[in-house]
């Protein structure tokens, strides 16, 4: 088999799949007569993605392989295609998914401690049953309290290969650069979070009536009981404290 026929072939894996597949999926899905090397997969695949370069799909790597995807461009105004809709979720569970990204393996309570207000059971358990976040092991002090941690579907989900991809946190200086940098839908004033079964819970927002403090930087079973869930305000996040705590823990 030429190099041509390996590329069409993945193509044709990678659309068939719905889903990233890494280089060893990919050979073994090869006739063992004429199963290619890794590297010549790879050298397929590199072979794809330019021919990708000014086409409206393009070939992603991420933590679990290859896919071939519409580019983030196109995206979002091919929303209408879908009847489905997407999922919602509050300012402040994106505030929370970057914290765990940033600080892992971090705590609840650490989390509220930067936040300065608390995190509603539901924004947890939404992260778990999204496979956002998992659960990385038990904190050594009184109450041993769970340590938080992503997970590849996280960096599946917005496309990244492993957290050194990550946008530096001094690119992210405020909400609107998380939101830009992270390629998140506008939920300033969205006030919703849609689980997985679609049952919408609110979650009250009194911005108004919180303290103004920074944000640093850094599976379970079972739906929501009950349809209306309030959760505290959200505070507007400013990483650069985080930034500078990293920084001191470097050159310490």
């Amino acid at each position: 088999m030429d190099e041509e026929q390996i590329k069409y072939f993945i193509e044709a894996a990678l659309l068939a799949a719905g889903r990233p597949l890494n280089i060893d999926q990919l050979q073994k899905l090869f006739d063992e007569d004429s199963m290619p090397g890794k590297s010549d997969i790879r050298v397929a695949i590199g072979s794809l993605i330019d021919d990708y370069q000014y086409r409206a799909l393009t070939v992603k790597e991420v933590a679990s392989g290859f896919r071939i995807q519409i580019e983030l461009g196109m995206a979002e105004r091919l929303q209408k295609l879908w009847e489905e809709r997407p999922p919602r979720y509050s300012r402040a569970l994106f505030e929370t998914l970057a914290l765990i990204a940033y600080r892992q393996p971090i705590t609840r309570g650490e989390i509220e401690e930067i936040r300065g207000v608390s995190v509603s059971t539901n924004i947890v358990r939404t992260l778990l049953e999204r496979e956002w976040i998992r659960v990385l092991g038990h904190r050594d002090v009184p109450g041993r309290p769970e340590m938080f941690g992503t997970t590849k579907s996280f960096l599946d989900y917005f496309n990244l290969k492993t957290l050194d991809d990550l946008p530096p946190l001094s690119d992210i200086a405020d909400w609107e650069s998380l939101r830009v940098q992270f390629n998140l839908p506008d939920v300033e004033n969205v006030d919703a979070v849609v689980d997985p079964s679609a049952a919408e819970i609110s979650i009250r927002d009194d911005v108004g009536n919180s303290e103004k403090v920074d944000m640093g930087g850094g599976d379970t079973d079972g739906m929501v009981e009950n349809n209306h869930v309030e959760a505290e305000p959200s505070a507007a996040p400013n990483l650069d404290e985080l930034e500078d705590e990293n920084k001191q823990s470097s050159e310490a």
